[in-house]
């Protein structure tokens, strides 16, 4: 798929078939994952993709929308605050690197055909301790991935000169 025509594509999907994620497609992402920028190259990350049923309920649990536990993975990307890069005033750029790579992810799986919907609205410590996260890493963001159940609706767009100036 053409880049421009993924970025186009791609959509927050709220509803999931169960049908499996296909191993090709799971390396392929994990490829684009790995080749994602983040400062000095530090990459503060490691992803897991939950496959296990078991887990994946308890991680939804912690979602107040009940349509992550359909799909039949969830990517979970954590961070580490102490093993990224600093910004001069000593504020962790881990935040930014991760969002680096949760995109490339959602990018990828996007070009592959797969459905994903980029997940913040979590309490952390309680899905650190679901997931065994043990400080200094924290959980900083969720997706479900899988095939979406229906095709997304075009969605509306602000007007690309109120996000974007030349100066």
């Amino acid at each position: 798929m053409d880049f421009y025509d993924v970025l186009k594509k791609r959509r927050s999907i709220r509803s999931y078939k169960n049908d499996p994620v296909p191993e090709e497609s799971i390396q392929r992402i994990a490829e684009a994952v790995y080749f994602a920028p983040s400062a000095c190259n530090m990459k503060p990350w490691k992803i897991k993709l939950v496959t296990d049923p078991g887990l994946r309920a308890q991680i939804a649990a912690n979602y107040t929308q009940p349509w992550l536990a359909e799909a039949p993975a969830i990517a979970v990307i954590i961070g580490n605050n102490k093993q990224c890069w600093q910004r001069f005033e000593g504020n962790p750029a881990v935040d930014i690197d991760v969002g680096i790579a949760m995109e490339h992810l959602v990018l990828a799986a996007t070009a592959e055909g797969l459905a994903t919907c980029w997940i913040c609205a979590y309490e952390i410590k309680k899905m650190n301790a679901v997931l065994k996260v043990k400080d200094p890493w924290n959980v900083l963001a969720i997706s479900p991935l899988g095939y979406a159940n229906a095709a997304p609706k075009d969605v509306p767009h602000k007007d690309i000169n109120k996000i974007f100036e030349v100066i």
